[in-house]
């Protein structure tokens, strides 16, 4: 009885929510984004005014004019007008109110404009993507998402728009703003073995995409191996003997910034072969096997396995045992 009424009871609220279904149906339309930089300035009364107008009273921007000028943000004009379509205002909102107040010095009042320093940096990041998620698609397609995004960085903190002309950071800069964050592939950079990213032969966004991909760590590549073997083609394959770990993943065997052991290895040969294959006889032993005593079978021979299993990544000769053995002949 209890559970027929309690059955009941839900049936009554289900039927007393769908008979406002207009009104749950009802469009709320979002505001323009223009409303909302008004807000965000704290002024409604300020309305956008252009480029020209605001740097007539605002002289000290001159240089900063000068960059915008020569960028790719200011090539942007609309197709129909042919009027920019960013300007000054397209991220700091609206300047009427700003330039209005403006002093002899030519200085603005910037309390009315958007405090973009103060904002948290998921808002920071807003004021680029209102363009950019349908203007850098498909670059920034996983960014919302991504781990710098969720890490509370900004756009702000790669990109110095009023550095010069150049909007985006280039392949000499790319390092140095990856590293001021990653501390820890900085020092692994330093090791014996090391990627030529101090040398500036490789940089970050080869292997890595800052804004955010399928993969983990940001990889450009479907796969570890498929990011690996953008450069280093001669291991890619296919081979008709493949070494297992290989097709699976390089960095099985490799640290992909720095090691202390040779050709970016986890470990020293060959205990990083033994951690999968075990140890054999050298040949004079193979050679002497019938007069060798039970112990002295027990001695292993070890070496770097790469002195004779030079193909490590894979081969098309097989053995004499009828599989490859990874020895270039």
């Amino acid at each position: 009885m209890l559970r027929w009424w309690f059955s009941a009871l839900v049936l009554c609220l289900l039927a007393c929510a769908c008979t406002d279904l207009k009104t749950l149906r009802k469009s709320d339309p979002i505001q323009p984004v223009r409303d909302y930089e008004r807000l965000l300035v704290g002024d409604f009364r300020a309305d956008y005014i252009g480029n020209d107008n605001c740097l007539a009273k605002c002289h000290t921007h001159d240089s900063i004019a000068r960059d915008f000028k020569h960028s790719i943000h200011s090539e942007q004009v609309a197709a129909d007008t042919g009027l920019p379509l960013v300007n000054c205002e397209s991220c700091h909102g609206p300047g009427s109110e700003a330039v209005k107040n403006a002093d002899k010095a030519g200085k603005c009042d910037t309390s009315h404009l958007i405090d973009l320093k103060s904002l948290p940096p998921q808002a920071q990041a807003l004021v680029c993507l209102k363009c950019h998620s349908a203007a850098s698609t498909p670059n920034l397609t996983f960014w919302n998402a991504s781990l710098h995004a969720n890490s509370d960085v900004s756009c702000f903190d790669c990109h110095k728009l009023h550095q010069g002309p150049a909007q985006k950071a280039s392949r000499q800069e790319v390092n140095d703003l990856c590293l001021g964050c990653h501390s820890q592939i900085r020092s692994q950079l330093y090791q014996n073995s090391h990627h030529p990213i101090r040398e500036n032969k490789v940089v970050c966004i080869d292997c890595h995409n800052p804004h955010g991909s399928r993969q983990e760590h940001l990889l450009n590549g479907t796969t570890v191996r498929e990011t690996c073997s953008r450069c280093h083609m001669d291991k890619q394959g296919p081979f008709v003997f493949e070494h297992a770990d290989v097709t699976e993943t390089c960095s099985n065997c490799h640290r992909p910034h720095g090691s202390p052991n040779r050709k970016l290895l986890s470990q020293a040969q060959p205990f990083l072969c033994m951690q999968c294959h075990p140890g054999h006889l050298s040949e004079d032993a193979h050679s002497a096997r019938g007069a060798l005593s039970s112990d002295s079978m027990k001695q292993l021979f070890y070496n770097r396995c790469t002195d004779c299993h030079s193909a490590i990544h894979g081969t098309d000769i097989p053995s004499s045992h009828g599989r490859g053995t990874f020895i270039s002949r």
